[in-house]
């Protein structure tokens, strides 16, 4: 089972958008759901969205929802996460998270990815 690679941080403007994948190397990519996490420094990982096998079902956080979008494309066993109207509280490190299974806790995922660095400027 390979590690979960994220791309498409940076920085951008508070309004901005910013669009966010993982790549799943795991062969089983379709029938599990995958999601996505923040941290910031002192503060612990927090849930943002999941998606479940086939993407049937979204979910999101109050603090996100109506700004992102969670989706996937099982052909290339990615995730992304396309994220809108961006605040300065959205500033962390994203994290990918695969294998998951409802209700997509932290501990709901067994694989993860190294995180990507979001920064939001005002």
């Amino acid at each position: 089972q390979g590690q979960l690679v994220e791309s498409g941080g940076g920085l951008v403007q508070a309004g901005g958008s910013l669009s966010l994948s993982c790549v799943d190397p795991d062969d089983t990519f379709n029938i599990h759901g995958m999601g996505w996490f923040r941290q910031v420094p002192g503060k612990e990982r927090e849930f943002v969205a999941a998606i479940s096998a086939y993407g049937g079902n979204t979910y999101y956080s109050d603090s996100v929802r109506g700004r992102f979008t969670i989706s996937r494309d099982d052909a290339t066993s990615t995730v992304f996460l396309q994220m809108n109207r961006l605040k300065l509280e959205d500033t962390a490190v994203y994290f990918c998270a695969g294998r998951g299974r409802y209700p997509y806790s932290i501990s709901d995922f067994t694989s993860w990815g190294r995180g990507t660095q979001v920064n939001v400027s005002s």
